[in-house]
């Protein structure tokens, strides 16, 4: 009696065992909640730890949340999230208002922004792409551009654009408009331009309907890079209080970073799938920009923090001698190495 019931012994045995290994498993699964400040193709390393399961290989359950532009900013001040994808300009304003955060990694070390306007008025001009950003830049005067929000990074840059044509920034008449609302308002000539990431600027290149005049990732201004476009922000007091949710959230980044670049066909598929309704020959053409600007590293840079606080002093946003005399509280390589 006692050798036919050993198999059935042992496969309770194995049963139970594994149940507490799976108990086990579970009671490490910490969970977060983290906020977009939109959606955006600049944000593939987040959707690629989210859709490859990179958040859950390290005990990781992470509530995705949107709060738009510099709500997300806010929000991780407030406490109403544990991190925010937001960029250097906000985190130097914050510090600035002597409200501190923390970047824990970089997803995006490049800017991406680039400023089109319509084909019809670069023809009418007789613009050349070619000239430099000061000559370029005068297609400015008098004409209305669209931004995604008043005081945001791609605010920011048109000034800096203006600026650098020797304009007064005031004098660039923008729209605040979100992304596919500005195309729709392109396309009927409601405004001459706008300022965008992709895959927005990307689509009417591509279409023949505008030409460039400006991009961040082709040197427009070349102290721009490297730039604070993708950090993940969170409060200092989170990571001491919660250092093992601060490590998981970062070797995920660094995992979806290398994701990127290891896999690219694979990642591209990821943003096929969350922007199925973009044309994918857009979608393709823009990956290889989110891929140049996507970081190699996670570590954050105190070059890309100060580059980015350089931007808000020139685009008019804050006085130059507001500017912090040091970087280096604001960010950690702690957790991603």
């Amino acid at each position: 009696m006692t050798n036919r019931l050993r198999p059935t012994a042992i496969v309770l045995s194995a049963f139970m065992l594994a149940t507490c290994i799976a108990n086990a498993a579970s009671a490490q699964v910490e969970n977060t909640v983290l906020s977009l400040p939109a959606d955006g193709l600049q944000f593939l390393p987040y959707y690629v730890a989210q859709d490859a399961h990179l958040f859950e290989q390290e005990g990781l359950a992470v509530k995705s949340v949107m709060l738009a532009g510099v709500g997300t900013t806010n929000g991780v001040i407030s406490g109403a999230v544990d991190f925010g994808i937001s960029n250097g300009a906000s985190l130097t304003r914050a510090a600035a208002r002597g409200q501190k955060l923390l970047a824990i990694a970089i997803m995006s070390d490049r800017p991406s922004w680039t400023i089109v306007v319509r084909k019809d008025i670069a023809d009418a001009v007789k613009f050349d792409p070619q000239a430099p950003l000061a000559a370029r830049a005068q297609i400015l005067k008098g004409r209305t551009f669209g931004i995604d929000s008043v005081n945001s990074v791609g605010h920011a840059f048109l000034r800096v654009v203006a600026t650098a044509g020797g304009l007064d920034p005031e004098s660039a008449n923008v729209t605040p408009l979100p992304p596919q609302d500005a195309l729709a308002v392109f396309s009927r000539k409601g405004i001459d331009g706008f300022v965008s990431t992709p895959p927005w600027t990307e689509k009417v290149e591509l279409d023949g309907t505008a030409v460039v005049f400006a991009s961040a990732i082709a040197g427009d201004p070349p102290w721009l890079t490297p730039f604070g476009s993708g950090l993940v922000l969170t409060r200092p007091q989170f990571c001491a209080e919660h250092r093992s949710i601060c490590m998981k959230m970062g070797h995920a980044i660094v995992n979806a970073l290398a994701y990127v670049h290891d896999k690219p066909k694979e990642a591209d598929a990821i943003l096929k799938k969350r922007f199925s309704s973009i044309d994918p020959a857009v979608l393709d053409h823009a990956f290889l920009t989110i891929e140049k600007i996507t970081a190699r590293s996670a570590v954050v840079v105190e070059t890309a923090v100060s580059n980015s606080d350089r931007l808000n002093a020139e685009a008019g946003f804050m006085k130059p001698e507001d500017q912090l005399s040091s970087y280096k509280e604001l960010f950690t390589d702690e957790f991603v190495r």
